[in-house]
């Protein structure tokens, strides 16, 4: 599979937004009339009506009675997905789904699958530019969800994570998220490991990587950068992040030694 761009919004999204700016025109309502009524800025309205911004349920509902569409906007509601994931993450989630094994490595953030609630909120609430408080509720919710990976799949899912030292050091990982760290690498089908700041190779600092395996031996690398990511089943990809994983992970400390470097930590932060 090559690199997925996933710039192009849905149609449904598109659709929807175009509908919406049309019976607002028909019904000569102004943007920053809807925005006032639906609680958004008017900003937010033309996002919204471009296809770049998902319209949200009340959006659709507010118009609708505004506009006097009768039913034909707020029908839109039931083909619009809930935004749990990003765009570009939504390929990467449906592999994740399949997998029989995650080799995982982080480098500025706490990977998805060990986040708690309140790590998980401090991210995607201070995401630039700010999401609206209903897709914030959905993505956390659905960032939540993808942890059933670690008890409800089978047979069980073996997942190995290594995290840079920076990762720990991060203001938003408290004490809650450290202990969740330690319990979640607790359990049988979980490898955790530390990769400690003197022991960075230059692998180890060329951004996050993960490897899926799905119970069809297909394997698929996933790389994320700032701005763009990138999922692949081409087999010299995959082979680079698999060496370069294999690498990063000799040089982490093992799991029981781990443990104890998180340990220090927790109790250094009570």
């Amino acid at each position: 599979m090559p690199g997925h761009n996933n710039s192009q919004q849905p149609v449904a999204w598109r659709y929807s937004g175009d509908q919406m700016k049309r019976w607002r025109t028909k019904a000569d309502v102004s943007r920053e009339e809807l925005a006032s009524a639906a609680n958004y800025s008017p900003d937010t309205i033309a996002s919204m009506e471009r296809g770049v911004r998902r319209p949200t349920p009340r959006v659709l509902d507010v118009a609708d009675e505004l506009c006097g569409a009768e039913g034909m906007l707020s029908a839109g509601k039931a083909f619009l997905d809930r935004e749990r994931y990003s765009a570009r993450a939504q390929d990467f989630v449906d592999r994740e789904k399949e997998a029989t094994s995650v080799w995982w490595y982080d480098v500025s953030v706490v990977p998805g699958l060990l986040q708690t609630k309140g790590y998980a909120r401090a991210l995607i609430d201070n995401r630039i530019p700010p999401l609206d408080e209903e897709t914030v509720e959905e993505r956390i919710t659905g960032r939540m969800e993808r942890q059933s990976i670690f008890t409800e799949r089978k047979p069980p899912v073996g997942l190995s994570f290594v995290l840079y030292e920076a990762v720990l050091r991060a203001p938003q990982v408290d004490a809650e998220q450290l202990r969740h760290l330690l319990e979640v690498g607790r359990l049988r089908n979980v490898v955790l490991q530390v990769l400690p700041f003197e022991r960075a190779i230059p692998a180890a600092l060329m951004g996050p990587m993960v490897l899926l395996e799905t119970c069809d031996h297909e394997r698929f690398a996933f790389m994320e950068g700032q701005f763009a990511s990138e999922l692949s089943a081409d087999p010299g990809v995959v082979s680079r992040v698999t060496e370069r994983l294999s690498m990063i992970r000799t040089q982490a400390l093992g799991p029981d030694e781990s443990a104890r470097f998180i340990e220090r930590m927790v109790d250094s932060r009570e």
